[in-house]
């Protein structure tokens, strides 16, 4: 049995390109079931996002044929000339494939290394297959290791401890200022995208109430309510600087909203722990000169990125540990399939060494006198059956070791020594 792998992704083709080769919830019952053929392919599935499309088969048949199939297929099934996909897709057979769909679930294939929503999306490509009944004996075992190495990696690396987005980076940073973030208050100085998934990670991470004020109110409480906040009128915000422990700020302005000298006189009737400002904004939002003021940290956007960079080099550390674990359980498994696909010559030899046993009874019957026909029966139908399988359990033990070993060509090589078929 052959494992394949055809696919594109994010490193070999643009947006475009997998948008168009993309297969959509709706169709993906239909898609699997057209793919597996059960004659080239026998089982199939497919993992589909926005990043990659790949197809995952096994085939009983030559692996060449199995690659062309599953290459006609995706261009069959989006009305695509093989042409205009040949540049961007990539091919994998055996120790190869296995590899390559390990190295996916554990985000090491991601555009983001260590990120998790791939393994979600891994299994639910393998819930798809499952449900359409695509999914067999094979498939269904190199989906389980699949998911335990994938486990694995997280569990013996920290390719996924270090946050590698700005809005992640604030929690980090929020957590070097503050031992927990459980009861603290954010204020929210405008309103866009960033400044909300900075919050919303912060929130997350234990931070309780959000206040929210924007040049323009209505957006403000828009934002406030998908925090369950508040909103304050942009003109007074400084205000909540005696009450709230993060301010994060990113208005689009073209010069400072946040200034020092404001900033210190609000610091003045604060009663509690220091405020950590945020400043997301390009150009920056906040003076920094906020940063020399009592009970205050600043950190702009160049900080955040720096943390950035620095996460991401500590994550392509952790994934030279987690290509180790890959390699090891891929060598492992691709053996495991061969010693799994030696069923065909198990049951030759059994049939052959059945065939000598009956042979041989046959020709000495005459030498053994009266038997009854349960007796004759016994003989035929428990004695040989229970030679057989102490005769061919040494042999079916040989056959496995050479078969994690080497290919199937080697397997009936050593199976013809054995029963001294020339």
């Amino acid at each position: 049995m052959n494992i394949l792998l055809v696919g594109l992704s994010h490193k070999t083709a643009p947006v475009e390109m997998r948008e168009r080769l993309a297969f959509a919830d709706s169709s993906l019952t239909d898609a699997l079931e057209k793919l597996v053929d059960h004659d080239t392919l026998d089982e199939g599935l497919i993992v589909s996002t926005c990043n990659r499309i790949e197809m995952v088969a096994s085939s009983p048949a030559d692996p060449e044929k199995g690659i062309d199939r599953l290459t006609r297929f995706l261009c069959d099934f989006h009305d695509l000339q093989p042409t205009v996909i040949d540049n961007h897709i990539y091919r994998h057979t055996g120790l190869d494939a296995i590899r390559h769909i390990f190295r996916v679930a554990s985000s090491l294939d991601s555009m983001v290394v260590g990120e998790s929503q791939i393994l979600g999306q891994v299994k639910d490509a393998y819930r798809h297959a499952v449900e359409a009944g695509t999914v067999g004996r094979t498939l269904s075992q190199l989906m389980d290791r699949t998911l335990s190495v994938a486990k694995r990696v997280r569990s013996e690396t920290e390719i996924s401890h270090r946050p590698v987005s700005v809005s992640s980076v604030a929690v980090e940073l929020a957590l070097k200022v503050f031992d927990s973030l459980a009861e603290k208050n954010i204020l929210l100085v405008g309103a866009g995208e960033m400044s909300e998934l900075a919050a919303r990670n912060l929130v997350e991470g234990g931070a309780s109430k959000i206040i929210v004020t924007n040049r323009t109110p209505e957006r403000a409480e828009a934002v406030a309510r998908s925090f369950n906040g508040s909103t304050i009128a942009f003109e007074s915000f400084h205000e909540a600087f005696s009450s709230v422990d993060i301010v994060i700020c990113s208005t689009g302005a073209p010069a400072s909203v946040i200034n020092a000298e404001e900033t210190k006189r609000a610091l003045r009737s604060r009663r509690k722990g220091p405020v950590l400002f945020i400043d997301i904004s390009v150009p920056r939002n906040i003076d920094p000169k906020v940063a020399q003021l009592e009970n205050s940290f600043l950190f702009d956007i160049d900080d955040l990125e720096s943390v950035v960079r620095a996460n991401i080099h500590e994550r392509e550390a952790e994934a030279h540990k987690a290509e180790v674990i890959i390699d090891a359980e891929a060598h492992h498994f691709a053996k495991h399939i061969r010693a799994m696909d030696i069923g065909p010559s198990v049951l030759e030899v059994k049939e052959i060494l059945a065939q000598l046993a009956i042979s041989e009874f046959q020709r000495n019957r005459k030498r053994m006198g009266d038997l009854s026909q349960e007796q004759e029966a016994a003989i035929r139908d428990v004695l040989i059956p229970s030679l057989v399988n102490k005769l061919s359990h040494p042999i079916i033990v040989h056959l496995r070791t050479a078969a994690r070993n080497g290919d199937r060509s080697q397997v009936v090589e050593e199976l013809r020594k054995m029963i001294r078929i020339d």
